[in-house]
């Protein structure tokens, strides 16, 4: 997905934010409210976005959610750029056709997750696999990649078969209740279980799937941060001394800082939930566009190397000369946008 809100990258924070470096979130209970982002365009399509927030960038290595849909649209996104970041593509309704520069031609289906490594460069395209609109839903995802593998080579990987957790009840045990409750491992390591997919850095990324009436407890690495963003249904949450925190609404993300070893989630009417966690990320982060870079400069040569039509991105077939053209660098210098302080 390419985006067109690049206004809300231009970020000039003050001299008293911290440093990701060393940051530690500690135990959070917070809601980080999504926005709604039209990306206008032929496809007309607009987009629900609960991260990057001003004052949590990254949770782990994620550091972008958007949901486009559910809705029903003909998707038509040209090939654009990428760099610094994996994107990760969970569908829930409808397929999606991806073509990019290093000749991958997949459809993506619900159940599948589709794992692209930008490295140094790469393009791609997505266009729903009909010309007329269609039912589409789907979760799209960034990983930032740290400074060991950024300027690595670009790959695509597609999993249709990933493994899953059964979600055991409150008090551990097995129990009818809890039987049907499971988490599909997406990315890295859920309760012992780890994801066929790669990895760049150590975080977690899993579909919670809870039927009406069930508790289940999820167990968590405490020195990772997390988030539960919440996809459908109701969730109540509480933590491991029993409190119950702020419920979010339908496309929010509860954040949950560090320093906590299990939560409980509860349901009345069902819920698919997506968590996010990991490491906290300690490299500072200059995102715009379609590009996760450390300084201005670096995303200002990516996107000339971009217009220019150099060999950095490659070519996507099946599109002759058609891509999106890049938007005007700002007027500002681009600077990392940094995490703040918040009340424990």
């Amino acid at each position: 997905m390419t985006r067109t809100d690049v206004h809300d990258d231009v970020c000039d924070e003050p001299a008293t934010a911290e440093p990701g470096v060393g940051f530690e979130p500690g135990r959070r209970a917070e809601v980080l409210p999504s926005r709604d982002v039209p990306l206008g365009g032929l496809r007309g399509m607009t987009v629900s976005r609960s991260l990057p927030q001003r004052d949590v960038p990254t949770i782990g290595a994620w550091c972008f959610l958007d949901r486009f849909g559910p809705q029903r649209t003909t998707m038509r996104v040209e090939p654009h750029p990428h760099i610094g970041l994996q994107t990760v593509t969970w569908p829930l309704t409808g397929e999606i056709r991806h073509r990019d520069s290093i000749g991958s031609d997949v459809v993506l289906r619900p159940g599948a997750l589709n794992l692209m490594t930008s490295g140094h460069g790469i393009a791609h395209s997505e266009y729903s696999i009909t010309d007329k609109p269609i039912d589409l839903d789907a979760l799209q995802l960034w990983v930032a990649l740290p400074e060991r593998s950024r300027h690595g080579d670009h790959a695509f990987e597609s999993h249709t078969s990933l493994p899953e957790v059964a979600l055991a009840a409150p008090d551990g045990t097995a129990s009818s209740q809890a039987a049907d409750a499971v988490a599909v491992v997406v990315m890295g390591t859920f309760a012992g279980t780890t994801s066929p997919a790669t990895t760049h850095t150590p975080l977690v990324g899993a579909e919670l799937r809870l039927p009406p009436g069930t508790s289940a407890r999820l167990p968590l690495e405490a020195a990772w941060e997390h988030g539960l963003a919440l996809i459908d249904g109701d969730m109540a949450v509480r933590d491991d001394a029993g409190d119950t925190l702020p419920a979010p609404s339908k496309g929010d993300i509860l954040y949950l800082g560090n320093r906590r070893s299990e939560v409980t989630v509860e349901t009345s009417t069902g819920a698919r939930i997506f968590l996010l966690g990991g490491e906290p990320f300690g490299e500072d982060l200059v995102m715009w566009w379609n590009f996760v870079g450390r300084s201005h400069d670096e995303v200002a040569e990516a996107r000339r190397a971009w217009e220019a039509r150099e060999g950095r991105f490659g070519h996507v077939a099946g599109h002759d000369d058609t891509r999106v053209p890049a938007p005007p660098m700002p007027e500002v210098r681009l600077t990392p946008r940094r995490r703040r302080s918040a009340a424990r």
